[in-house]
């Protein structure tokens, strides 16, 4: 098959469309099951290339959850304690495989972004992470094979029409990518570099300790920010993302972005937070939404008289802002990386207060002192990359 018939393009109006090989060779894809639109094929392409490489980098399964062309969570195969099972919804029974390590991980970074997403698995999809799909809102998977048994799961869903597709792990994309804008072609070499301890080695800061832990998670965010619409900041910790920060015009609005969702990421596993006490009822997405709400600023909504009745049992205290700040300081040794160079002090300021501890970004601003000088103050470990990673 050289090309693919979509229903429409990004939206409704935007006919025709189809994906196809402009070199008549044969599409590295076979859908299995549902019929993937344009922005699916999108998310599962750009999902399928950060998970290959994740499993390149690190040697471990990887899976993503994709929405709108970027990431809203990315990870790695290791095993779940009992707090991140409860905060991803995964039933202390399951029993989980590597690969569903990585899709609980990746689905439950930020469970409100990653609602009706395109998740990307490297390697063959098993049962076990067929049941956690299952249990999901989500648009469609892609990954290099399926289980029979997990067929028989994704088949249960969306009356049969889930989105399922193949690809060939062994196909090789052309070295130069095109594309049309307004009826121009855009052509380029195709952003190819490997993410590698190598790429870490140029450590500018008094403090030279990156542990092995630590480089796994600054390859784990600069992988995911190479698939990550620019501007980008990714914080990651304990072989996952915990908070990404994209298409921000100015990279502190990234950093603030993406430290906001690592926080609510971390709060998310206070005691007080893991205790809400929920009615029996209430659904996955609308705990999820009333958890967003719980920790934001704008609690006094779900806790007024009238709105906590229909979510908890109970009315639950107020989560104070002390009390937050009080959690968030046990946040430790967190992972940053950035698709450019800090080009002010006020990213490291902002960084610190989520636990921030190494930092991987090219260097090259003329404030590249100010900047080195701010992590010293704050015994931060950070390498130059040397290398960009916009991704348009």
């Amino acid at each position: 098959m050289n090309e693919l018939q979509l229903k429409y393009g990004c939206n409704p109006n935007q006919k025709p469309s189809r994906i196809f090989m402009a070199d008549g060779s044969e599409l590295p894809i076979k859908v299995i099951m549902g019929k993937p639109g344009y922005i699916n094929f999108l998310d599962a392409f750009n999902g399928w290339q950060l998970v290959k490489e994740l499993k390149e980098a690190t040697g471990l399964p990887a899976a993503t959850s994709f929405k709108h062309v970027s990431p809203a969570g990315a990870a790695v195969g290791l095993p779940l304690d009992e707090t991140l099972r409860k905060i991803y919804w995964v039933d202390e029974t399951d029993e989980l495989s590597p690969l569903a390590c990585a899709y609980a991980r990746a689905r439950g970074a930020d469970r409100m972004s990653s609602f009706g997403d395109f998740i990307a698995l490297s390697d063959v999809c098993d049962k076990s992470t067929a049941k956690l799909i299952r249990r999901e809102v989500s648009d469609g998977v892609i990954a290099p094979g399926y289980t029979e048994d997990a067929l028989e799961l994704l088949a249960q869903k969306k009356k049969g029409n889930y989105n399922v597709i193949q690809i060939d792990e062994t196909y090789v994309p052309e070295k130069i990518e095109r594309k049309q804008v307004y009826g121009i072609t855009f052509e380029q070499g195709r952003q190819d570099l490997k993410i590698d301890n190598e790429l870490l080695s140029n450590i500018v800061t008094e403090n030279k300790n990156i542990p092995e832990s630590a480089l796994i998670d600054l390859k784990i965010a600069l992988i995911t920010l190479k698939y990550t619409q620019s501007n980008s900041v990714c914080f990651a910790k304990d072989g996952q993302a915990i908070g990404i920060g994209a298409g921000q015009q100015s990279r502190v609005h990234c950093t603030r972005l993406a430290g906001s969702k690592a926080d609510n990421w971390f709060l998310r596993q206070c005691p007080k937070v893991l205790e809400l006490p929920f009615k029996d009822d209430i659904k996955r997405p609308d705990r999820d939404n009333a958890i967003d709400v719980y920790i934001g600023d704008e609690y006094e909504d779900l806790l007024a008289d009238g709105a906590w009745e229909k979510v908890f049992t109970e009315k639950p205290a107020v989560f104070t802002r002390e009390e937050k700040r009080a959690w968030l300081d046990k946040m430790t040794d967190v992972a940053l990386g950035s698709d450019a160079f800090f080009p002010f002090s006020d990213n490291i300021d902002r960084a610190k207060k989520s636990g921030v501890k190494y930092i991987a970004q090219p260097g090259g601003s003329v404030r590249d002192d100010l900047v080195i000088e701010s992590c010293n103050k704050y015994k931060m470990a950070m390498a130059f990359t040397g290398i960009r990673l916009f991704h348009h």
